[in-house]
């Protein structure tokens, strides 16, 4: 084979490949867009509203798998190891503490949702009523204890160091006059726990799941303004990930008034929008 011939070759063989590579792009890309985007979400109500989102979504084209996991260290596991493309389960400051402790690289997306937690008791209809001694129990988790913490102390039942705020842990407790039992729960846990202990913060999803009711609460954390960050969800994704069109479409789809709508009549006012 001549020079020239041998050029001729490898310049059709190199035409072909790039066709085939053109080709191919639309399959590819079509592959991608026909498999379902993946959401991870803790068991409970959270779940309900994503799947009235997913049906809007896929009335528009994109398809979308809702994944309930019963333990809040799963949704963020799954997501930094790209098992699912998306989470909406907790605040930012629960993202923040995993992302740091398990060197996740995640961040946080747009705001879902408004979720406050309560003390509630099935024992006792005050908190002024827990006997001396009684148990009270709280989230194990570092942020969600916090606010249990705040609760029970503007309930008049503990005292804090002064200005801890949420950030406040069993040992930032001054004053316990009734020598109250302080135990840390597993927050999947902790509505169960209501027939062994006197009291018990109970976050929304789960409160709503064991038939509990926010407006009978002995404290709603709706009375605790401060508190309004830590009861906002949030979206969140890899880092990698956070301008994939998909998932932006998908929050732009949940974020309407359709879910809005569906949320208000579902969880009268338990559970609202955050936008």
């Amino acid at each position: 084979m001549t020079a020239i011939s041998r050029f001729r070759f490898l310049s059709l063989a190199a035409s072909g490949l790039l066709l085939a590579s053109f080709a191919a792009a639309p399959l590819a890309q079509s592959a991608t867009n026909d498999k379902p985007l993946k959401i991870g979400v803790s068991a409970g109500p959270y779940g309900d509203i994503l799947r009235e989102a997913a049906k809007l979504s896929e009335k528009q084209g994109l398809k979308a798998e809702i994944i309930e996991f019963t333990d809040w260290n799963q949704p963020n596991a799954a997501l930094d190891a790209g098992d699912i493309d998306l989470n909406n389960f907790q605040h930012k400051f629960y993202l923040a503490n995993q992302s740091k402790a398990r060197n996740y690289k995640l961040v946080a997306l747009d705001d879902s949702i408004l979720v406050p937690g309560g003390i509630h008791s099935k024992k006792y209809t005050k908190a002024a009523d827990i006997p001396n001694g009684a148990k009270i129990a709280i989230p194990n988790d570092p942020t969600n204890g916090g606010r249990a913490l705040v609760l029970f102390e503007k309930a008049g039942l503990i005292k804090l160091k002064p200005d801890v705020g949420i950030k406040a842990t069993v040992q930032d407790v001054v004053d316990n006059p009734k020598k109250l039992q302080i135990v840390e729960i597993d927050a999947a846990q902790l509505a169960r726990s209501l027939d062994d202990v006197a009291a018990a913060f109970v976050s929304s999803n789960y409160a709503y799941l064991a038939g509990l009711d926010l407006n009978k609460a002995l404290v709603p954390e709706t009375s605790n303004p401060d508190a309004k960050p830590y009861f906002t969800l949030l979206f969140a994704a890899r880092e990698d990930r956070k301008d994939d069109p998909r998932i932006r479409k998908f929050i732009e789809i949940y974020r309407s008034q359709p879910v809005k709508d569906f949320i208000n009549g579902k969880f009268k006012g338990s559970i609202q929008a955050a936008w």
